[in-house]
Order: structure tokens, then C-alpha cells, then sequence
């Protein structure tokens, strides 16, 4: 038994369970998809397993704190508990990690991680279930025949979970079922990982309900040729982000019963150190000299290509670290800043989109930042248009994600 128990990095989140206040445990890595819930005075136990705290130590806090013994066997059952979720630092973690990852880099295909969790793995399910986020209130509509001008150069669409954004996520997606088919797809897709690169790349095909979509890999070969950093250090975040395979599913149905269509599957890792410091976009090497080589390959690709920027906008509240929860004025003011950030975006001005976020050192958080901000510097387009605009807040109001959908022609 560990006498020095330590948590690893683990999302703590407040909730609900049968009437009563918890906390939610869980892997931001989705390493594992299993959410241990337990009550305050258990997470305070918890926080004290930082590596350093012996049982003594423990038992002694939890005196202090609730003026009543703590047992071994609490402790132990605990500690229990959250290895058998791997979310403790340990052997039997370890293993289980190694595991997964050797079967991930092992595999020619990337599975589809979060089918049959956050939506129906049965295809004829997973229709009905997205034909309904077109024709739900806040919905688009059912999408019409083909129109043969202005052919859609990039979207952005949510990244959220479908149950609070798959209307947003529709009102993308008409757009671009409404236009001329495009045969490669670049997607860009927020990692929420830290990353040594700025851009991970993978060449494995994709799974989905619907069917294995075919990446690209003589564009991503040509990239390897061009850039001066390994783009597949990292590619292990691709099997646990969800960004690029929510876009999939809705693209995967899109397209069901048509000519198959091929992706460049990229995650873009975080702007955080540019944002807290003096840093630039236009100054980072790697960023610049990945950009222009994705830009230089897909302009002598012969596809007809459509850009998508998997991304949320702000996230703010106490799941978020924020101090308080956002008020009716907080989630106006949100919401006004949201339409200037955008604003921008319509009108491709990347830099200002990017300087407008920076001058408030990204108080917002806004987690879709680095793929908006390529697609972008990477598109081809005249303008965008915002189609649609949502606020998710908690149930019981204590934080609120933000998201839009956009095309450009």
C-alpha cells in the first residue's frame, strides 16, 4: 500500500448527485473516461495526497479540519478507489498508460475515442440524433439542395459536447452541406494538452460510426519535407483530443452517401506563453514556417479544399478557476466581447484577432484561439459570416463555455 499517496493531475469539478453537493475527479487527458465522485470532506482527504503527506500527516489534517478521527482503512479504501480509475501516480497506473499508448502508435487507425460516450455509436442512431440538431429550435433547418456559386472556403464550429452545441455545430455544417462538395478537408483542432510543438499531426486514418476516413498522407509527407520540427512528437494527444473527431462525426454524416472525402487531422497547441508575454504570432519560427508550408502544399494540392476550425470561445466561471460565477451582466458583457473577437475573424484579420485577445492577456480563455488564428493565416477567403451564437451555462450557473459557427467564401 502507498503510505505517500500522490494525485496526478487530475480535473476537480463541482456537481450535483442525487441532490447533494459533490466533487467530480477526472483525467483532462481522457487517458481514462471513468469520473470518480465524491463528497467535500472525501476531496479534502484527496488534496492532501500530494506526495508528501503520510497517513499520520493526513489523519492529523482531517483532525484539525472536522474535529473527528480518520481511520486507516478510510484512507486506504480511497487511495483504492482512485488507482483502479488510474488517477493516482503509481504502478498499476503506469502500466495501464503504457499500454494504451503502445496500442495507439501501434494501430494504422485512430479510433474513435469518445463513440458510444459523448455520442451513439449506432450509425442509424447517430442520425436521427443530428438530423435533430438541424431541426431543433435553435437549429439551422434542414439543408437544401446544392448551390453551384460561392463555394464555402472554411468553417469554425463548436468543439463542445453535442448535447449543449450540436445546433450550433448544424448551423456550420448546412453552410457547407449547401456548397459544392470539397474533397480534402484541413482540419484544426484545439489540443487542450501542453505540447513541446505548436502543431501535432498524425498520419492514421480516422474511425467513425459512419465508417475509417482516409488522411491525407502525401500532404503531411510534404509538410515533414518543409518544416524544421518533429510534428509527431506529440501524437499521442491525437488519440485523446476530441476536436477533430466531433467535426468527423457531423462530416462523416454529411457525406455518407457520397464521393469519400480525405483530411489533414492537426491539433494546435496553445498560445498562452505569446498571450502572458510580449510574444507574436508573426515572430514564432515554427508557427510562421508551419503555416506557410501547410499554405504553400495545399495551394498545389489538387483538391478542392475546405478549412475547419474546431473551436469553442470562452470559458469562464468557477469550474474555470474563476472566483465567482458569471452574473446575467458578466454573461452580456461576454457576449458583446465574443462579437468583437469575431468581428475580426469576418473580416480575416488574423492579427487583430489574436491582439484583441492578447490585450486582455486571455482573460476569457478562450481555448479555440490557436486553430482560429491558423485558419485564418491558412484560408484562401474573401469574408466570413457568423451564422450562429451560444452561451452553455452550468445548471446551476456557476460557468459558462461560449462557441459560434462561421463559413468564409
Amino acid at each position: 500500500m502507498v503510505h505517500y499517496p500522490k494525485l496526478r493531475a487530475i480535473d476537480a469539478f463541482p456537481m450535483e448527485t442525487d441532490g447533494r453537493k459533490a466533487i467530480g475527479l477526472r483525467d483532462p487527458s481522457n487517458l481514462t473516461d471513468r469520473i470518480v465522485v465524491v463528497s467535500y470532506s472525501t476531496f479534502f482527504i484527496i488534496s492532501l495526497f500530494d506526495g508528501t503527506h503520510s497517513f499520520v500527516d493526513i489523519k492529523a489534517e482531517y483532525m484539525r479540519k472536522y474535529g473527528e478521527m480518520l481511520f486507516t482503512e478510510h484512507i486506504e479504501e480511497i487511495i483504492k478507489c482512485l488507482d483502479d480509475n488510474y488517477l493516482l501516480e503509481s504502478e498499476q497506473y503506469e502500466v495501464y498508460r503504457q499500454r494504451m499508448e503502445e496500442e495507439f502508435l501501434s494501430s494504422p487507425i485512430r479510433p474513435a475515442t469518445f463513440s458510444g460516450k459523448s455520442y451513439a455509436s449506432d450509425p442509424q442512431q447517430l442520425i436521427k440524433d443530428l438530423e435533430n440538431f438541424f431541426t431543433a429550435p435553435q437549429g439551422p433547418g434542414t439543408p437544401t439542395s446544392r448551390q453551384e456559386s460561392n463555394p464555402v472556403k472554411g468553417i469554425i464550429a463548436p468543439h463542445i459536447d453535442f448535447q449543449r452545441g450540436g445546433a450550433c455545430y448544424a448551423w456550420a455544417y448546412r453552410a457547407l452541406a449547401e456548397s459544392p462538395d470539397p474533397e480534402l478537408f484541413i482540419i484544426l483542432g484545439t489540443v487542450h494538452l501542453s505540447t513541446v510543438t505548436p502543431f501535432v499531426l498524425t498520419k492514421k486514418n480516422f474511425e467513425t460510426p459512419f465508417g475509417v476516413v482516409e488522411t491525407e498522407v502525401k500532404i503531411i509527407e510534404a509538410l515533414e519535407k518543409k518544416v524544421h520540427f518533429d510534428l509527431f512528437q506529440d501524437e499521442l494527444v491525437q488519440r485523446i483530443e476530441h476536436a477533430i473527431e466531433f467535426q468527423l462525426v457531423f462530416l462523416s454524416f454529411l457525406y455518407r452517401t457520397t464521393k469519400p472525402f480525405k483530411i489533414v487531422p492537426i491539433l494546435c497547441g496553445s498560445f498562452h506563453e505569446m498571450i502572458t508575454g510580449e510574444g507574436d504570432p508573426l515572430h514564432n519560427h515554427h508557427l510562421t514556417e508551419f503555416l506557410n508550408a501547410l499554405k504553400e502544399t495545399v495551394a498545389q494540392a489538387r483538391y478542392r479544399i475546405c478549412c475547419i476550425a474546431s473551436a469553442d470561445l470562452a470559458h469562464v466561471g468557477i469550474r474555470f478557476g474563476d472566483l465567482a460565477p458569471p452574473s446575467p451582466a458578466t454573461l452580456k458583457n461576454l457576449a458583446d466581447e465574443d462579437q468583437m473577437m469575431l468581428s475580426y475573424a469576418r473580416q480575416m484579420d488574423a492579427a487583430s484577432f489574436y491582439h484583441y485577445i492578447r490585450r486582455e492577456k486571455d482573460r476569457r480563455k478562450i481555448c479555440g484561439l490557436p486553430p482560429i488564428y491558423a485558419l485564418l493565416r491558412l484560408m484562401d477567403a474573401k469574408e466570413g459570416r457568423l451564422l450562429n451564437y451560444q452561451q452553455a451555462l452550468e445548471p446551476n450557473g456557476s460557468s459558462v463555455v461560449t462557441f459560434a459557427s462561421m463559413v468564409f467564401t
